[in-house]
């Protein structure tokens, strides 16, 4: 791709830790080496000012969109009052992308999650009429589907989720992250797609820690011969937290410190209620650490310190990845690329599309065993093991998931919507 492109990125917001947020600035960096441009549409954002375009109305967690939501997931049949706000909310969404389009001036639009998820149904309506009136090239990156989540399977909305999520748009080049999703589109979209996993710069590993990041530990109220045990992911049910806390329990080791890097509330409170019971009732010290994490470094109004997420992996003597389900699964690359040991349970994803490669990493089948206890407790205290675990993960990573393969991947993608090559 020789011709530099002014390529634009829309979502709901484009903000924090989450996994299209993350992964849509790996794709921008790998298409600033082309030398194209990328401009971003959400409802939040914490891009340059000079290459945003922010509109509050596109955030799921809008008012409008909030009152939308409560009446369209549930038996109830939709009303002509939500049918007519549905459609406002979209005609107002649609003329904020064609002024994106025109003040940025365009060429590629790449939709990240916003035809996929039906968080905010108003705005894949208006991406799926605007690329219906305009014809732009544009890319569907999808990390989830409704069909993949309980909680969309009940809804008033059946015509809008299949009108829009996803559209089967002129010009539109569709991208999943794991195989099972290739399928799934397939069979109940008959839309074709290009499997393309998450990934990191394996080929430039991490810097080590600077000065800033050096007092985590401290900091986090460890003291220094603690084993700091991370779950580096939002406290949200799916996350299967409460078997890191078992293992940890199992380890019977008061050094043993479980610190939870990202905060509770998407999908309500109950379950990091239930996770702070659950560690007392076992005797296990569980830290909620979210307040001082965040996106990027700042000070914050008390003065202390926030870190991001990549400041706390290289202080990290295990990382614990106990998900239920994942689309595909960014902090365990993360753990990978900072030499990090993980236990990491087989979700669907990891089954499939992960552990054929041939990771070394002690691997949960839905509860903790012995066997697993003494696998993590041989990578704690044997450096020399340690350190032949994470060295082989890291190259294996290097093959299948490093940048080279996302910069042929957009390559391909984007030839095949301009034409330029």
């Amino acid at each position: 791709m020789d011709i530099s492109l002014n390529i634009g990125f829309v979502s709901t917001r484009f903000e924090g830790t989450d996994g299209v947020t993350l992964e849509s600035a790996k794709w921008s960096q790998v298409l600033w080496d082309t030398r194209s441009v990328s401009f971003w549409l959400a409802g939040r954002l914490d891009r340059g000012e000079n290459v945003s375009f922010c509109v509050p109305e596109a955030h799921f967690s809008h008012p409008e969109n909030v009152w939308l939501n409560e009446r369209i997931w549930s038996a109830r049949p939709r009303t002509p009052l939500v049918s007519r706000r549905i459609r406002d909310v979209a005609e107002y969404l649609k003329s904020s992308l064609y002024d994106f389009v025109r003040q940025f001036e365009i060429r590629v639009l790449i939709v990240e999650n916003a035809v996929s998820l039906p968080m905010h149904v108003p705005l894949g309506l208006a991406i799926t009429e605007f690329l219906a009136e305009t014809h732009i090239p544009s890319i569907a990156h999808h990390h989830d589907f409704h069909w993949e989540r309980q909680r969309f399977s009940v809804n008033a909305v059946d015509d809008y989720l299949d009108f829009a999520f996803p559209p089967r748009a002129p010009n539109m080049q569709h991208v999943v992250i794991n195989l099972r999703a290739q399928e799934e589109l397939s069979w109940r979209k008959g839309i074709p797609s290009m499997c393309m996993p998450n990934v990191l710069d394996f080929d430039n590993p991490p810097n080590v820690p600077d000065e800033y990041s050096a007092d985590v530990r401290a900091e986090l109220g460890l003291d220094p011969d603690d084993i700091m045990i991370l779950q580096p992911t939002r406290v949200v049910p799916r996350k299967g937290i409460e078997l890191a806390v078992t293992l940890v329990e199992m380890l019977e080791d008061p050094r043993c410190k479980l610190v939870v890097s990202h905060e509770a509330g998407d999908e309500g409170m109950e379950y990091s209620y239930m996770l702070e019971e659950m560690a007392e009732d076992a005797g296990v010290d569980l830290r909620f650490v979210s307040t001082r994490v965040s996106g990027m470094r700042k000070i914050d109004a008390r003065g202390q310190k926030i870190y991001t997420l990549w400041d706390l992996y290289p202080h990290a003597d295990l990382v614990t990845y106990p998900s239920l389900y994942e689309g595909f699964g960014n902090a365990f690359l993360e753990a990978i690329y900072f030499r990090v040991p993980m236990v990491v349970n087989r979700y669907a994803t990891f089954t499939r599309d992960l552990e054929p490669k041939g990771f070394e990493i002690p691997i949960i089948d839905g509860f903790i065993t012995r066997r697993i206890v003494d696998e993590v407790r041989r990578l704690l205290t044997d450096q020399e093991h340690r350190r032949h675990v994470v060295d082989k993960n890291y190259e294996i990573a290097r093959r299948f998931y490093s940048y080279s393969v996302l910069r042929r991947g957009i390559r391909t993608l984007v030839t095949n919507i301009t034409g330029l090559d």
